[in-house]
């Protein structure tokens, strides 16, 4: 732990911020330990303190696909921990002028401890319904084999090619030059010239520099309509197309290979069925807790109280007229 510290420091450049995410680096690690320490303190200033269970709920907060990527930064730590120090600091000034002593701040606050709540309840649904979900692996397994059979066509890949372009495009020329320019180098390939090699010469395409003019594999939904009819309609690997006008300009396309379109195995598909049916399962459990409380038969809306409350909020302040405008004066009264 001693050396990680050092480590930390000596890349701190000694940055406020950095020494308070050397602390937080301590308190990081110990997210993962098995018997985890005492809440310690991992930041503080004169007035407060930022304890371990503090710094990890506000981690918590960072989505998980973000949270290794933000945590190896000690400069978003030391931010984090900073803006933690001054929430803190701001919160016990608040509370030094009893302004959580006001009913309406009071209503303010327990609505946020509420939401947190109904948050926390919601995750702690979805959460066992996960479990229960995967400890029934075998039979949603058995489901999900059940429908890739009804349904095969749905895992089926569509056909791919692989195919090169010269592109002449027709920002840069006229429509009637870009098509000759086409037709030109479709002329000297059949003639023998090489076709990535013109592709590097001629081909408006920035990115024919360094590919050549290759695009790789793609199926009929990733290109342009024009370019897809000519590039599919090719049937030999090498075949050269005619001059074909897209959206971009005017194309010569070779042909580089083909694959047909293809059923996927169970295997290949298994978790993505599983991981579709699982997600179902989930909603299903997470709506019939939240849709049995919107359905309360109870349920009751005080209109008039709500009325009141809205045409106070609404109100003009008092001692300005309800036609008093904001806005700028109009042309006729302005003389």
């Amino acid at each position: 732990m001693h050396r990680k510290g050092s480590f930390l420091m000596s890349n701190c450049n000694a940055k406020p911020w950095c020494a308070l995410a050397v602390v937080a680096s301590f308190a990081v690690a110990a997210l993962a330990a098995e018997s985890p320490p005492a809440d310690l303190v991992v930041a503080q200033n004169s007035t407060v303190r930022v304890t371990r269970s503090e710094f990890e709920a506000e981690i918590l907060r960072i989505p998980p696909e973000m949270r290794t990527e933000f945590l190896m930064s000690n400069k978003r730590v030391g931010d984090l921990l900073t803006q933690m120090l001054l929430r803190k600091a701001l919160a016990n000034q608040a509370r030094s002028e009893k302004l959580d002593a006001k009913p309406i701040n009071a209503a303010r606050v327990n609505n946020e401890v509420e939401r947190v709540l109904a948050q926390l309840r919601v995750a702690q649904v979805e959460e066992a319904a996960d479990a229960a979900f995967e400890a029934k692996r075998a039979a949603q397994l058995a489901r999900a084999r059940e429908m890739y059979v009804v349904d095969r066509d749905r895992y089926r890949t569509p056909e791919e090619i692989s195919a090169s372009h010269i592109l002449f495009d027709i920002k840069k020329h006229s429509s009637e030059e870009a098509r000759k320019l086409a037709v030109d180098a479709r002329a000297r390939i059949l003639a023998g010239a090489d076709f990535n090699a013109l592709a590097k010469e001629l081909s408006d395409d920035p990115s024919a520099r360094q590919n050549a003019g290759s695009l790789g594999w793609f199926t009929p939904d990733r290109m342009d309509a024009a370019f897809t009819r000519a590039a599919f309609a090719l049937k030999t690997t090498g075949d050269i197309s005619e001059p074909v006008q897209s959206a971009f300009g005017w194309h010569i396309i070779r042909l580089d290979g083909r694959r047909p379109s293809r059923m996927k195995s169970f295997e290949e598909v298994q978790e993505e069925i599983l991981s579709t049916l699982k997600k179902s399962y989930i909603d299903q459990q997470r709506d019939a807790v939240v849709n049995a409380i919107r359905g309360d038969p109870a349920t009751e809306i005080n209109d008039a109280e709500v009325k009141q409350l809205v045409d106070q909020v609404t109100a003009p302040p008092s001692g300005t007229h309800p036609a008093t405008s904001t806005s700028a004066p109009s042309t006729n009264a302005v003389k």
